[in-house]
Protein backbone atom coordinates (compact mmCIF):
# COMPACT_ATOMS: atom_id res chain seq x y z
CA UNK A 1 0.00 0.00 0.00
CA UNK A 2 0.99 3.84 -0.23
CA UNK A 3 3.52 5.25 2.01
CA UNK A 4 0.47 7.77 2.27
CA UNK A 5 -2.39 5.48 3.31
CA UNK A 6 -4.96 7.49 5.42
CA UNK A 7 -6.50 6.62 8.44
CA UNK A 8 -10.26 6.29 8.06
CA UNK A 9 -12.02 8.40 9.95
CA UNK A 10 -14.46 6.42 10.90
CA UNK A 11 -11.93 3.81 12.56
CA UNK A 12 -10.59 7.20 14.11
CA UNK A 13 -14.03 7.46 15.60
CA UNK A 14 -14.76 4.19 16.98
CA UNK A 15 -11.29 4.25 18.93
CA UNK A 16 -12.41 7.29 20.52
CA UNK A 17 -16.06 5.57 21.43
CA UNK A 18 -13.85 2.66 22.35
CA UNK A 19 -13.26 3.70 26.08
CA UNK A 20 -13.60 0.00 27.58
CA UNK A 21 -10.05 -0.85 26.13
CA UNK A 22 -9.01 2.65 26.08
CA UNK A 23 -8.35 5.88 28.09
CA UNK A 24 -10.84 6.39 31.24
CA UNK A 25 -11.90 9.88 30.60
CA UNK A 26 -12.13 12.22 33.81
CA UNK A 27 -11.25 15.41 32.62
CA UNK A 28 -13.20 18.40 32.77
CA UNK A 29 -12.98 21.32 31.23
CA UNK A 30 -11.50 23.89 33.49
CA UNK A 31 -8.52 20.87 34.21
CA UNK A 32 -7.87 20.99 30.46
CA UNK A 33 -7.67 24.66 30.63
CA UNK A 34 -5.40 24.25 33.59
CA UNK A 35 -3.70 21.94 32.06
CA UNK A 36 -3.19 24.40 28.97
CA UNK A 37 -1.98 27.03 32.13
CA UNK A 38 0.28 24.46 33.39
CA UNK A 39 1.95 23.48 30.15
CA UNK A 40 2.83 27.51 29.08
CA UNK A 41 3.11 29.38 32.23
CA UNK A 42 6.64 28.21 33.08
CA UNK A 43 10.35 28.83 31.78
CA UNK A 44 9.08 31.15 29.08
CA UNK A 45 7.44 34.08 30.90
CA UNK A 46 10.19 33.87 33.91
CA UNK A 47 13.08 33.23 31.82
CA UNK A 48 12.10 34.24 28.36
CA UNK A 49 10.80 37.95 28.63
CA UNK A 50 14.22 39.03 30.03
CA UNK A 51 16.29 37.70 27.15
CA UNK A 52 13.90 38.83 24.52
CA UNK A 53 14.09 42.49 26.33
CA UNK A 54 18.10 42.88 26.09
CA UNK A 55 18.52 40.91 23.10
CA UNK A 56 16.30 42.37 20.75
CA UNK A 57 13.01 44.17 21.51
CA UNK A 58 13.34 46.09 24.68
CA UNK A 59 10.21 47.14 26.00
CA UNK A 60 8.60 46.05 22.90
CA UNK A 61 9.03 43.27 23.90
CA UNK A 62 5.13 42.93 24.56
CA UNK A 63 4.36 43.22 21.08
CA UNK A 64 6.86 39.90 20.27
CA UNK A 65 4.43 38.22 22.48
CA UNK A 66 1.44 39.56 20.64
CA UNK A 67 3.21 38.55 17.29
CA UNK A 68 3.82 35.41 19.02
CA UNK A 69 0.07 34.96 20.43
CA UNK A 70 -1.16 35.45 17.40
CA UNK A 71 0.46 32.62 15.59
CA UNK A 72 -0.13 30.36 18.72
CA UNK A 73 -3.72 31.60 18.47
CA UNK A 74 -4.58 31.11 14.38
CA UNK A 75 -3.18 27.69 14.98
CA UNK A 76 -4.92 27.00 18.30
CA UNK A 77 -8.29 27.29 16.30
CA UNK A 78 -7.56 24.43 14.20
CA UNK A 79 -6.32 22.53 16.98
CA UNK A 80 -9.69 23.05 18.57
CA UNK A 81 -11.28 21.94 15.37
CA UNK A 82 -9.73 18.94 15.27
CA UNK A 83 -9.44 17.80 18.94
CA UNK A 84 -13.12 18.21 19.05
CA UNK A 85 -14.57 16.71 16.02
CA UNK A 86 -11.57 13.88 16.46
CA UNK A 87 -11.54 13.12 20.45
CA UNK A 88 -8.45 10.91 19.68
CA UNK A 89 -4.78 10.76 21.97
CA UNK A 90 -2.09 11.88 19.66
CA UNK A 91 -2.65 15.56 19.26
CA UNK A 92 -1.12 16.71 15.50
CA UNK A 93 0.08 12.68 14.68
CA UNK A 94 -3.58 11.90 14.41
CA UNK A 95 -5.33 14.19 12.64
CA UNK A 96 -2.13 14.24 9.94
CA UNK A 97 -2.73 10.60 9.67
CA UNK A 98 -6.38 11.38 8.79
CA UNK A 99 -5.38 13.96 6.38
CA UNK A 100 -1.99 13.54 4.98
CA UNK A 101 -1.14 9.88 5.32
CA UNK A 102 0.99 7.72 6.97
CA UNK A 103 4.12 8.99 6.60
CA UNK A 104 3.54 12.48 7.10
CA UNK A 105 1.85 11.37 10.24
CA UNK A 106 5.21 9.86 11.45
CA UNK A 107 7.55 12.56 10.63
CA UNK A 108 5.20 15.05 13.16
CA UNK A 109 5.05 11.82 15.69
CA UNK A 110 8.84 11.59 15.89
CA UNK A 111 8.95 15.78 15.27
CA UNK A 112 7.00 15.68 18.69
CA UNK A 113 9.36 14.45 20.00
CA UNK A 114 11.30 17.65 19.65
CA UNK A 115 8.70 19.34 21.72
CA UNK A 116 7.50 16.97 24.13
CA UNK A 117 10.42 14.56 25.41
CA UNK A 118 13.16 17.10 24.66
CA UNK A 119 11.37 19.92 26.13
CA UNK A 120 10.33 18.18 29.32
CA UNK A 121 13.97 17.33 29.56
CA UNK A 122 15.61 20.63 29.08
CA UNK A 123 13.06 22.23 31.55
CA UNK A 124 13.91 19.38 34.00
CA UNK A 125 17.48 20.77 33.70
CA UNK A 126 16.31 24.40 34.21
CA UNK A 127 14.53 22.97 37.16
CA UNK A 128 17.60 21.65 39.01
CA UNK A 129 19.05 24.86 38.56
CA UNK A 130 16.32 26.99 40.36
CA UNK A 131 16.46 24.13 43.21
CA UNK A 132 19.78 25.22 44.10
CA UNK A 133 18.69 28.99 43.98
CA UNK A 134 16.34 27.80 46.44
CA UNK A 135 18.35 26.14 48.84
CA UNK A 136 20.99 28.93 48.71
CA UNK A 137 18.64 31.66 48.75
CA UNK A 138 15.16 31.14 49.94
CA UNK A 139 16.14 28.46 52.53
CA UNK A 140 19.54 29.47 53.50
CA UNK A 141 21.01 26.35 53.19
CA UNK A 142 24.10 24.65 51.54
CA UNK A 143 23.76 24.39 47.43
CA UNK A 144 23.80 20.59 45.68
CA UNK A 145 27.31 19.76 45.11
CA UNK A 146 28.07 20.57 41.28
CA UNK A 147 28.94 17.60 40.14
CA UNK A 148 25.72 15.78 41.35
CA UNK A 149 23.63 18.46 39.58
CA UNK A 150 25.19 19.15 35.71
CA UNK A 151 26.15 16.82 33.65
CA UNK A 152 29.62 15.19 32.64
CA UNK A 153 29.94 17.66 29.47
CA UNK A 154 29.46 20.67 32.08
CA UNK A 155 32.77 22.17 33.92
CA UNK A 156 32.45 24.88 36.31
CA UNK A 157 34.82 28.01 36.61
CA UNK A 158 36.65 26.50 39.27
CA UNK A 159 37.14 23.37 37.18
CA UNK A 160 34.78 20.75 38.73
CA UNK A 161 33.43 17.97 36.13
CA UNK A 162 29.86 17.80 36.23
CA UNK A 163 28.75 13.66 36.47
CA UNK A 164 25.15 13.65 36.72
CA UNK A 165 22.28 15.57 37.18
CA UNK A 166 20.17 14.09 40.23
CA UNK A 167 17.61 17.12 40.61
CA UNK A 168 16.85 16.53 36.90
CA UNK A 169 16.56 12.88 36.96
CA UNK A 170 14.61 13.24 40.25
CA UNK A 171 11.99 15.51 39.45
CA UNK A 172 11.39 13.75 36.05
CA UNK A 173 10.90 10.25 37.72
CA UNK A 174 8.72 11.85 40.54
CA UNK A 175 6.11 13.54 38.01
CA UNK A 176 6.14 10.43 35.66
CA UNK A 177 5.14 7.92 38.52
CA UNK A 178 2.23 10.77 39.06
CA UNK A 179 1.13 10.15 35.92
CA UNK A 180 1.44 6.31 35.54
CA UNK A 181 -1.15 6.79 38.72
CA UNK A 182 -3.86 8.44 36.83
CA UNK A 183 -4.44 11.24 34.86
CA UNK A 184 -7.21 12.35 37.29
CA UNK A 185 -4.90 12.84 40.42
CA UNK A 186 -2.14 14.21 38.22
CA UNK A 187 -4.65 17.66 37.40
CA UNK A 188 -5.21 18.05 40.48
CA UNK A 189 -1.71 18.56 41.71
CA UNK A 190 -1.29 20.43 38.27
CA UNK A 191 -4.58 22.93 39.31
CA UNK A 192 -2.59 23.80 42.59
CA UNK A 193 0.41 24.27 41.06
CA UNK A 194 -1.45 26.32 38.40
CA UNK A 195 -3.62 28.90 40.91
CA UNK A 196 0.18 29.02 42.71
CA UNK A 197 2.06 30.64 40.23
CA UNK A 198 -0.61 32.26 38.80
CA UNK A 199 -1.36 33.91 42.13
CA UNK A 200 2.54 35.32 42.21
CA UNK A 201 2.14 36.12 38.51
CA UNK A 202 -0.47 38.86 38.85
CA UNK A 203 0.74 40.09 42.74
CA UNK A 204 3.94 41.07 40.63
CA UNK A 205 2.08 42.81 38.07
CA UNK A 206 0.18 44.42 40.61
CA UNK A 207 2.78 45.60 43.09
CA UNK A 208 5.42 46.09 40.49
CA UNK A 209 2.86 48.95 38.41
CA UNK A 210 3.33 51.12 40.88
CA UNK A 211 7.38 50.93 40.71
CA UNK A 212 6.98 51.62 36.67
CA UNK A 213 9.69 53.94 36.17
CA UNK A 214 8.21 55.37 32.63
CA UNK A 215 11.79 56.63 31.80
CA UNK A 216 12.41 52.61 30.74
CA UNK A 217 9.50 53.15 28.44
CA UNK A 218 10.10 56.09 26.52
CA UNK A 219 11.46 54.54 23.55
CA UNK A 220 8.68 51.64 23.48
CA UNK A 221 10.12 50.64 19.99
CA UNK A 222 13.91 51.44 20.20
CA UNK A 223 15.66 52.28 16.59
CA UNK A 224 16.64 49.46 14.46
CA UNK A 225 20.40 48.12 15.72
CA UNK A 226 22.79 45.55 16.42
CA UNK A 227 23.25 43.92 19.76
CA UNK A 228 26.13 41.53 20.27
CA UNK A 229 25.92 39.28 23.35
CA UNK A 230 28.55 37.87 25.60
CA UNK A 231 28.93 35.04 23.31
CA UNK A 232 29.58 37.23 20.72
CA UNK A 233 26.37 36.28 19.11
CA UNK A 234 24.52 39.19 16.96
CA UNK A 235 20.95 40.42 17.72
CA UNK A 236 18.62 42.49 15.61
CA UNK A 237 17.55 45.14 17.83
CA UNK A 238 14.80 47.26 17.96
CA UNK A 239 12.72 48.75 14.66
CA UNK A 240 10.39 45.22 13.14
CA UNK A 241 13.38 43.18 13.08
CA UNK A 242 13.61 43.34 17.01
CA UNK A 243 10.03 42.81 17.51
CA UNK A 244 9.89 39.80 15.56
CA UNK A 245 12.89 38.31 16.82
CA UNK A 246 11.47 38.71 20.33
CA UNK A 247 8.54 36.93 18.91
CA UNK A 248 10.62 33.85 17.95
CA UNK A 249 12.59 33.72 21.50
CA UNK A 250 9.23 34.10 23.59
CA UNK A 251 7.15 31.43 21.80
CA UNK A 252 8.91 28.99 23.32
CA UNK A 253 6.81 31.11 26.26
CA UNK A 254 3.65 29.54 24.38
CA UNK A 255 4.47 25.70 24.02
CA UNK A 256 2.35 23.51 25.12
CA UNK A 257 -1.16 24.63 24.65
CA UNK A 258 -1.20 22.24 22.48
CA UNK A 259 -0.67 19.58 24.66
CA UNK A 260 -4.08 19.45 25.88
CA UNK A 261 -5.18 18.52 22.76
CA UNK A 262 -3.18 15.15 23.25
CA UNK A 263 -5.33 14.29 26.17
CA UNK A 264 -8.53 14.52 24.22
CA UNK A 265 -9.58 11.15 24.65
CA UNK A 266 -9.60 11.56 28.59
CA UNK A 267 -12.11 14.66 28.49
CA UNK A 268 -14.98 14.02 29.45
CA UNK A 269 -17.02 16.03 26.75
CA UNK A 270 -14.72 16.58 24.18
CA UNK A 271 -16.40 18.01 21.71
CA UNK A 272 -17.08 21.20 24.06
CA UNK A 273 -14.46 20.74 26.28
CA UNK A 274 -11.34 20.62 24.27
CA UNK A 275 -11.79 24.04 22.23
CA UNK A 276 -12.08 25.60 25.73
CA UNK A 277 -9.24 23.75 27.40
CA UNK A 278 -6.88 25.26 24.18
CA UNK A 279 -8.36 28.66 23.48
CA UNK A 280 -9.08 29.47 26.98
CA UNK A 281 -5.63 28.37 28.40
CA UNK A 282 -4.39 30.57 25.35
CA UNK A 283 -6.00 33.14 26.08
CA UNK A 284 -5.50 33.72 29.45
CA UNK A 285 -2.03 33.33 29.42
CA UNK A 286 -1.41 35.99 26.63
CA UNK A 287 -3.09 38.68 28.64
CA UNK A 288 -1.07 37.64 31.60
CA UNK A 289 2.36 37.38 29.84
CA UNK A 290 1.57 40.82 27.72
CA UNK A 291 0.77 42.63 31.49
CA UNK A 292 4.02 40.89 32.84
CA UNK A 293 6.27 42.11 30.50
CA UNK A 294 4.86 45.65 30.33
CA UNK A 295 5.72 45.62 34.21
CA UNK A 296 8.96 43.69 33.85
CA UNK A 297 10.71 46.33 31.53
CA UNK A 298 9.28 49.27 33.37
CA UNK A 299 10.67 48.18 36.66
CA UNK A 300 14.07 47.41 35.21
CA UNK A 301 15.92 48.60 32.18
CA UNK A 302 17.23 46.82 29.30
CA UNK A 303 21.32 47.09 30.67
CA UNK A 304 20.01 45.22 34.06
CA UNK A 305 19.37 42.77 31.56
CA UNK A 306 22.23 41.81 29.49
CA UNK A 307 24.66 42.62 32.24
CA UNK A 308 24.25 41.58 36.17
CA UNK A 309 20.19 40.60 36.52
CA UNK A 310 20.74 38.01 33.15
CA UNK A 311 20.03 35.13 35.52
CA UNK A 312 17.03 34.92 37.64
CA UNK A 313 15.78 38.32 35.92
CA UNK A 314 12.55 38.43 37.22
CA UNK A 315 13.61 37.97 41.42
CA UNK A 316 16.75 40.50 40.20
CA UNK A 317 14.34 43.04 39.37
CA UNK A 318 12.40 42.84 42.31
CA UNK A 319 15.06 42.88 44.62
CA UNK A 320 17.24 45.82 43.15
CA UNK A 321 13.71 48.17 42.55
CA UNK A 322 11.03 46.99 45.04
CA UNK A 323 12.02 47.74 48.23
CA UNK A 324 10.20 46.13 50.85
CA UNK A 325 9.12 43.32 48.60
CA UNK A 326 12.15 40.93 49.26
CA UNK A 327 9.29 38.47 50.49
CA UNK A 328 8.13 38.40 46.34
CA UNK A 329 11.54 37.37 45.18
CA UNK A 330 11.69 34.52 47.03
CA UNK A 331 8.47 33.69 45.73
CA UNK A 332 9.23 33.89 42.58
CA UNK A 333 11.85 31.13 42.77
CA UNK A 334 8.79 29.20 44.59
CA UNK A 335 6.74 30.07 41.49
CA UNK A 336 9.43 29.10 38.87
CA UNK A 337 9.87 25.94 40.47
CA UNK A 338 6.41 24.74 40.50
CA UNK A 339 5.87 26.35 37.02
CA UNK A 340 8.53 24.18 35.35
CA UNK A 341 7.31 21.38 37.17
CA UNK A 342 3.61 21.87 36.02
CA UNK A 343 5.39 22.07 32.49
CA UNK A 344 7.31 19.23 32.92
CA UNK A 345 4.24 17.02 33.59
CA UNK A 346 1.95 18.14 30.84
CA UNK A 347 5.55 17.51 28.24
CA UNK A 348 5.67 13.86 30.02
CA UNK A 349 1.83 13.41 29.76
CA UNK A 350 2.04 14.48 25.98
CA UNK A 351 4.33 12.02 24.64
CA UNK A 352 3.27 9.62 26.24
CA UNK A 353 -0.40 9.88 24.87
CA UNK A 354 1.68 10.44 21.56
CA UNK A 355 3.85 7.16 21.54
CA UNK A 356 0.38 5.09 22.95
CA UNK A 357 -1.57 6.81 19.43
CA UNK A 358 1.33 5.35 17.29
CA UNK A 359 1.87 1.96 19.10
CA UNK A 360 -1.81 1.41 18.57
CA UNK A 361 -1.23 1.98 14.77
CA UNK A 362 1.44 -0.02 14.49
CA UNK A 363 4.30 2.20 14.08
CA UNK A 364 5.97 1.37 17.11
CA UNK A 365 6.33 -1.71 19.17
CA UNK A 366 3.18 -2.55 20.93
CA UNK A 367 4.58 -2.01 24.47
CA UNK A 368 4.15 1.45 24.19
CA UNK A 369 0.05 1.10 23.75
CA UNK A 370 -0.30 -1.10 26.96
CA UNK A 371 -3.07 0.75 29.49
CA UNK A 372 -2.47 -0.31 33.22
CA UNK A 373 -5.83 -2.47 34.17
CA UNK A 374 -6.17 -0.13 37.14
CA UNK A 375 -5.05 3.44 36.06
CA UNK A 376 -5.78 3.01 32.71
CA UNK A 377 -3.12 4.95 31.75
CA UNK A 378 -0.46 3.88 29.38
CA UNK A 379 2.17 3.32 31.80
CA UNK A 380 4.38 1.23 29.90
CA UNK A 381 4.64 4.58 27.32
CA UNK A 382 5.20 6.54 30.87
CA UNK A 383 8.02 4.40 32.15
CA UNK A 384 10.17 4.35 28.51
CA UNK A 385 9.13 8.23 28.43
CA UNK A 386 10.70 8.38 31.94
CA UNK A 387 14.02 6.65 30.38
CA UNK A 388 14.53 8.63 27.57
CA UNK A 389 13.93 11.84 28.80
CA UNK A 390 15.61 10.93 32.37
CA UNK A 391 18.55 10.03 30.28
CA UNK A 392 19.15 13.37 28.47
CA UNK A 393 18.05 15.50 31.77
CA UNK A 394 21.14 13.85 33.93
CA UNK A 395 23.88 13.43 31.37
CA UNK A 396 22.99 15.86 28.59
CA UNK A 397 23.46 20.14 28.92
CA UNK A 398 20.37 21.51 28.56
CA UNK A 399 21.60 24.07 25.99
CA UNK A 400 22.45 21.60 23.99
CA UNK A 401 19.05 21.45 21.91
CA UNK A 402 18.93 25.30 21.88
CA UNK A 403 15.76 25.68 20.06
CA UNK A 404 14.78 22.51 18.83
CA UNK A 405 11.96 22.64 20.80
CA UNK A 406 10.69 25.28 19.35
CA UNK A 407 10.74 24.59 15.77
CA UNK A 408 9.18 21.44 15.87
CA UNK A 409 6.60 22.96 17.40
CA UNK A 410 6.33 25.30 15.05
CA UNK A 411 6.36 22.51 12.18
CA UNK A 412 3.52 20.79 13.99
CA UNK A 413 1.75 23.92 14.35
CA UNK A 414 1.68 24.46 10.13
CA UNK A 415 0.60 20.91 9.31
CA UNK A 416 -2.57 20.75 11.98
CA UNK A 417 -3.45 24.15 9.95
CA UNK A 418 -2.88 22.68 6.35
CA UNK A 419 -4.66 19.90 7.72
CA UNK A 420 -8.22 21.57 8.32
CA UNK A 421 -7.78 22.55 4.74
CA UNK A 422 -7.63 19.22 3.16
CA UNK A 423 -10.18 18.00 5.87
CA UNK A 424 -12.78 20.31 4.97
CA UNK A 425 -12.12 19.40 1.26
CA UNK A 426 -12.16 15.89 2.23
CA UNK A 427 -14.37 15.11 4.70
CA UNK A 428 -16.99 17.86 4.54
CA UNK A 429 -20.31 15.99 5.93
CA UNK A 430 -17.52 15.44 9.09
CA UNK A 431 -19.65 16.66 12.18
CA UNK A 432 -17.81 19.67 14.06
CA UNK A 433 -18.94 20.77 17.28
CA UNK A 434 -16.35 23.78 17.02
CA UNK A 435 -15.24 25.29 13.27
CA UNK A 436 -12.15 26.98 12.42
CA UNK A 437 -13.50 30.31 11.16
CA UNK A 438 -12.92 31.32 7.59
CA UNK A 439 -11.12 28.77 5.94
CA UNK A 440 -8.88 28.67 4.41
CA UNK A 441 -7.95 31.99 4.98
CA UNK A 442 -7.05 31.95 9.04
CA UNK A 443 -4.94 28.43 8.42
CA UNK A 444 -2.85 29.96 5.73
CA UNK A 445 -2.43 32.87 7.80
CA UNK A 446 -1.18 30.27 10.70
CA UNK A 447 1.25 28.80 8.66
CA UNK A 448 2.70 31.96 7.01
CA UNK A 449 2.82 33.45 10.66
CA UNK A 450 4.77 30.32 12.26
CA UNK A 451 6.95 29.91 9.12
CA UNK A 452 7.96 33.33 9.86
CA UNK A 453 9.14 32.51 12.97
CA UNK A 454 10.70 29.01 11.84
CA UNK A 455 12.58 31.30 9.01
CA UNK A 456 13.98 33.31 12.67
CA UNK A 457 15.85 30.85 14.16
CA UNK A 458 18.35 30.32 11.61
CA UNK A 459 19.71 27.95 9.55
CA UNK A 460 21.79 25.78 12.17
CA UNK A 461 18.47 24.87 13.69
CA UNK A 462 16.97 24.02 10.25
CA UNK A 463 20.03 21.66 9.87
CA UNK A 464 19.29 19.89 12.88
CA UNK A 465 15.73 19.25 12.42
CA UNK A 466 16.87 17.72 9.44
CA UNK A 467 19.39 15.67 10.93
CA UNK A 468 16.63 14.16 13.31
CA UNK A 469 14.13 13.82 10.65
CA UNK A 470 16.73 11.33 8.78
CA UNK A 471 16.69 9.23 12.29
CA UNK A 472 13.14 9.15 11.77
CA UNK A 473 13.22 7.91 8.56
CA UNK A 474 15.59 4.99 9.44
CA UNK A 475 13.06 3.91 11.90
CA UNK A 476 9.93 4.37 9.89
CA UNK A 477 11.76 2.36 6.79
CA UNK A 478 13.50 0.06 8.72
CA UNK A 479 10.66 -1.54 11.03
CA UNK A 480 6.78 1.03 10.86
CA UNK A 481 6.35 0.39 7.59
CA UNK A 482 6.74 -3.02 7.80
CA UNK A 483 4.47 -3.08 10.74
CA UNK A 484 2.07 -0.23 10.09
CA UNK A 485 -2.02 -1.37 10.88
CA UNK A 486 -3.25 0.21 8.26
CA UNK A 487 -0.63 -0.47 5.29
CA UNK A 488 -0.47 -4.40 6.75
CA UNK A 489 -4.43 -5.12 7.45
CA UNK A 490 -3.39 -8.54 8.24
CA UNK A 491 -1.44 -7.28 11.51
CA UNK A 492 -4.54 -6.05 13.05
Amino acid sequence: MSLFVKKPLSKLIAEAADSEKGLKRTLSAGNLVALGIGAIIGAGLFVRTAAAAAQNAGPSVTIGFIVAAIGCGLAGLCYAEFSSSIPIAGSAYTYSYATMGELIAWIIGWDLILEYAVGAATVGIAWSEYLNNLLVNVLHWKAIAYEWCHSPFEISTTGIHGILNIPALGIVTLLSLLLIRGTHGSAVVNDIIVITKVTIVILIIIIGWGFINPVNHEHYIPIASTYTDSQGINHHYGGIMGILGAAGVVFFAFIGFDAVSTAAQEAKNPKKDMPIGILGSLAICTILYILFAHVLTGVATVNDFRTSGKEASVAYAINKYMIGYAWLGKLVTVAILAGFSSVILVMLLGQSRVFYSMSRDGLLPGVFGTVHSKYKTPYKANLITLVLVGIFAAFVPGDIVGDMTSIGTLFAFMLVCAAVIIMRKTNPEMPRQFKTPLVPLVPILGILVCGAMIFGLGWTNWARLIGWLLIGFVIYFGYSRFNSKMRNPDKN
